[in-house]
């Protein structure tokens, strides 16, 4: 047999492998979704008030779109889809399971969103009869 054949032989095979292993990779990719809650410590949130859990959710939530560009800029290259797939996959389904595990919580605890403006205003003194002490400038030894 020509040794043309034998290499047309070893390319069709090594295109199926490629083909085979992008097929078992995107099911990886259905099942983070239904696999992520295990990922993550279940009583994390036991104890967060509703402050707490709103800035995690807040940070879960960029670092998750961090991830995901990430991922997306990875695949635009050669060999792409393996590459997001071994670099941040794990790291994305561990965050996810925090999101919805700190999500659950938000809900268990009925947590609302604190109002934008809301936070400045409850920065500064409660009453406005109530002023800080001067500061005189000398140290009380």
């Amino acid at each position: 047999m020509p040794a043309s054949f034998f290499f047309r032989l070893r390319s069709c095979c090594a295109a199926a492998a490629l083909l085979a292993a992008g097929f078992v990779l995107s099911g990886c990719a259905g099942m983070s979704e239904t696999i992520a809650p295990a990922f993550a410590d279940p009583a994390k949130y036991e104890l967060y008030d509703c402050k707490q859990l709103e800035a995690e959710r807040k940070s879960l939530a960029a670092r998750t779109a961090d991830l995901q560009r990430l991922m997306d800029k990875a695949e635009t290259g050669a060999g792409g889809a393996v590459v997001s797939e071994l670099a941040y996959r794990n790291d994305y389904v561990a965050v996810r399971g925090q999101a919805q595990l700190a999500e659950d919580a938000w809900r268990r605890n009925r947590c609302r969103e604190t109002p934008p403006g809301a936070a400045s205003e409850t920065s500064g003194p409660q009453r406005p009869d109530i002023k800080p002490a001067p500061q005189s400038g000398r140290t009380v030894r």
